[in-house]
């Protein structure tokens, strides 16, 4: 058995395998409720034998979303939507997850095949949240420096998108804190310059991320199910979160609960110089591994199963992720399978094309 195929064990849930899908847009929702199109895209990558599904960023407030197209979870519509969804994905045996969402600075825009720009007044666009007032980049509204109230209210914001995930039957949350979005904006010293307890110090700048664990945890989001975090390792910008804060940060996390830390990078800054190849992000995953005693999802351009078996088998991380490849073959897993020389179990619709 090659250990692409082999199960994982992940804060008490049980993975069949550790094909990971990472979690991409679709801006296709409407008011956050899910459409018939995340069934049928959900849908094909269970059929085709991901382990782990990781549904998008996930909007857990209005304001959060990246565009009012995105999926939400701050509400029992938004939840009971996802609730077939999930079901469905379960009944072929993969484990669900949901990655928990604000956008912070760099909410409020069009969909990337609407231009991907800040959104007009005339269009909809809403004040943009962020730890300090700087925007993004230029064009970019200048986002309104969080008071005491409003960093109440995400963290309240979060706990209840987590409650409404476990009644949509999420197996796993995945609180997104990478990306340039408001979490990653407060851990970055690039974006964070408050002189309060949430900035300043590493200490300081997680705390917002570590006090949503702790509601998350408090609330009603069960314990039998694990806690995932996304991180941008690096921002890729002197003087950004670098990886040495990373390895400090996940071992916080680890002391708090959380199961794995999804090892990407970058997008707190379109200055970003990124050296971009097949793996490029798996070192730091490695080296937070190693260095925190966590598990880690390794990331970045992953296509070809033999690399993919050589990740895990190398101890470099315990779950890969991938993204891009999914999208242009659902049925990877079950490809990998055969060029591996794994005998899986297939859907039994599907048995007379198993070769």
């Amino acid at each position: 058995m090659k250990m692409l195929f082999e199960p994982v064990d992940l804060g008490g849930i049980k993975i069949k395998n550790r094909i990971m899908m990472a979690p991409m847009c679709m801006y296709s929702a409407k008011d956050g409720v899910v459409s018939p199109f995340h069934m049928a895209h959900l849908g094909a990558r269970a059929v085709g034998g991901v382990g782990l599904i990781i549904v998008e960023a996930t909007g857990v407030s209005p304001e959060g979303r990246i565009s009012p197209y995105d999926a939400g979870i701050w509400n029992e519509k938004q939840a009971t939507a996802f609730k077939p969804v999930v079901e469905f994905c379960k009944s072929c045996g993969s484990v669900m997850g949901i990655q928990l969402a604000h956008a912070g600075r760099k909410a409020s825009t069009n969909a990337p095949w609407l231009g991907e720009r800040p959104l007009k007044q005339e269009e909809g666009a809403w004040q943009v949240l962020a730890p300090s007032a700087i925007p993004f980049d230029a064009g970019y509204p200048v986002p309104k420096e969080m008071d005491g109230d409003d960093i109440k209210k995400v963290v309240k914001d979060f706990a209840n998108a987590a409650k409404n995930a476990d009644l949509a039957g999420f197996d796993v949350i995945e609180i997104h804190a990478a990306h340039g979005y408001l979490l990653n904006e407060f851990l970055s010293p690039i974006s964070n310059k408050r002189k309060d307890k949430y900035g300043g110090s590493l200490e300081n700048r997680t705390r917002l991320l570590l006090e949503i664990i702790e509601a998350i945890k408090s609330g009603s989001w069960p314990k039998n199910k694990p806690i995932f975090v996304r991180i941008s390792a690096v921002d890729w910008v002197d003087g950004g979160f670098d990886l040495e804060s990373s390895v400090a940060l996940a071992k916080m996390l680890k002391n708090n609960g959380v199961s794995l830390i999804d090892c990407s990078s970058g997008g707190i800054s379109p200055a970003a110089k990124m050296n971009i190849y097949s793996g490029y992000q798996l070192g730091f995953a490695k080296e937070i591994k190693e260095k925190a005693g966590i598990a880690v999802s390794g990331v970045g351009l992953i296509t070809k199963p033999e690399f993919a078996d050589f990740i895990l088998s190398s101890g470099t991380a315990d779950m890969v992720e991938m993204g891009r490849e999914l999208l242009r073959n659902p049925y990877w897993p079950l490809n990998a399978a055969h060029k591996l020389g794994v005998d899986i179990e297939w859907p039994k619709q599907y048995l007379r094309a198993k070769l």
